[in-house]
């Protein structure tokens, strides 16, 4: 294993505001809708589930968000976090690209989760609100969500998808040790959770399910909200605090990345990473490329369609513009479980339409194989999920070696995978394997959102 050159950003120079690319996207997301009325969705119609500021974030058109000094208080506690010239990974590639990546398995829950969690848990305390509910797929998110609602004093009920509650058992334990109630969904905690169960007799889950059961549970009390890890706007902006310092420290080390990379479920890591840079391409014309590295499993952005669908099974949250598998689609049960997810933002959406994000899709094999490359040559041993960057990232300095050109590439290691080790034990045991989709499949669960259009 080479030594790798850490370009550390001093405390004094974490950004003070989020970055909003809306302000500067030539083409705006289209409006979500309400779910009932199919009319443009309004502010007021969001209050029962979010906190009114995370919706003033949602609906906000401005460039820069200013960060709560009590948030950045917190991000203090592990931000900035350290970008890493993976020069040992480069050796074992023998390419003459560079690659560099972020580092965001440092959080003390070990992913970029906490970036979101701890201003959404701060939004809602300070509203008054005294219970959250979320969903989780992986736990990253729900781990998160627990400490910072553990910090504010906050109750937190999370439901996790069955096959991730099954697979990842010491995710549920971290959630309990910060004070979190867990419940394996579908669940018998809910209505939409028991019909779910009838419905679907053992079924693994879905995020689209566990997402419907927390809102249910949001709607019932007025001191209750929803919390959210991904897809939405407001999530996207809290996570572009990885882009912005990466832009800096990028800076320190005299390179510019040619191609940045990111895993894709949702869109918040690999939106935090990329925006920002995505920002100079808008604005300043310079040739970025931003790939979306999603799971071949759950292929959202490279074969599902761009259309109005639900952010969850049943039907509660928004209809919303976005490149989706339709919402009743149920993934194979990979263990890159923060990937399992039908739909992409709207943001994202629209530049993935727009031609200014690419998408490739990876199986499962390949990406373990990545993984393990990366933890010998690099130390540390990724995340399921955070492998997919890694993927994209190897086949980029294979190209560049094949091309014989001096590539730049920024990838976001968007977690580690310490608890994951079951999933790797498996792999090298020879017990994992790839899922491959009919098309018949994607087509008929898109079909079934034709009715939802306006």
């Amino acid at each position: 294993m080479k030594t790798t050159k850490k370009i550390v950003l001093p405390e004094n120079e974490m950004p003070t505001a989020w970055y909003n690319i809306v302000a500067d996207m030539p083409t705006k997301p289209m409006p979500m809708l309400n779910p009932k009325t199919k009319q443009v969705l309004t502010k007021e119609d969001m209050e029962p589930i979010f906190a009114k500021a995370l919706i003033d974030q949602e609906f906000s058109q401005e460039r820069w968000i200013e960060i709560p000094d009590e948030v950045r208080d917190l991000y203090r506690i592990y931000r900035p976090t350290p970008l890493v010239r993976a020069s040992g990974l480069e050796k074992a590639l023998d390419t003459p690209a560079k690659i560099y990546f972020k580092n965001e398995s440092v959080s003390p829950v070990g992913s970029h989760k906490l970036n979101s969690a701890i201003p959404q848990a701060y939004f809602n305390k300070i509203q008054g609100i005294k219970h959250l509910t979320t969903e989780t797929g992986a736990g990253q998110w729900g781990s998160s969500l627990s400490i910072a609602c553990k910090h504010f004093g906050l109750d937190l009920r999370v439901f996790m998808v069955k096959v991730s509650y099954e697979q990842k058992p010491y995710r549920k334990a971290v959630m309990n040790t910060y004070g979190a109630q867990v419940f394996a969904s579908p669940s018998a905690e809910t209505e939409i959770g028991r019909k779910m169960r009838q419905q679907f007799p053992g079924t693994n889950g879905s995020l689209g399910m566990a997402i419907s059961e927390a809102v249910e549970e949001a709607l019932k009390d007025e001191y209750t909200r929803y919390a959210l890890g991904s897809v939405l706007n407001h999530v996207m902006l809290h996570q572009t605090i990885i882009g912005l310092e990466a832009e800096k420290q990028m800076e320190i080390a005299g390179d510019y990345p040619d191609v940045v990379i990111g895993c894709f479920g949702g869109g918040s890591n690999f939106g935090g990473i990329s925006l920002p840079f995505l920002r100079h391409r808008l604005v300043d014309g310079k040739q970025v490329r931003v790939i979306a590295a999603e799971p071949a499993s759950c292929p959202k952005l490279t074969r599902g369609k761009f259309a109005y669908d639900y952010g969850d099974t049943e039907g509660y949250t928004p209809l919303l513009p976005m490149y989706t598998l339709g919402h009743d689609f149920q993934p194979a049960s990979i263990h890159a479980g923060g990937l399992r997810y039908h739909g992409a933002g709207t943001i994202i959406s629209q530049l993935r339409k727009d031609g200014f994000v690419e998408a490739q899709a990876i199986q499962q094999e390949e990406t373990f194989k990545a993984g393990i490359l990366f933890a010998q040559a690099e130390g540390i041993i990724p995340a399921p999920e955070s492998t997919h960057a890694i993927s994209v990232a190897i086949r980029e300095a294979l190209k560049a070696r094949e091309e014989g050109t001096e590539k730049v590439i920024l990838f976001n290691l968007s977690g580690h995978g310490l608890i994951d080790m079951m999933s790797y034990e498996k792999y090298l045991q020879g017990g994992l394997h790839n899922f491959e989709i009919e098309q018949s499949t994607i087509d008929s669960s898109i079909e079934s959102i034709q009715s939802l259009q306006p």
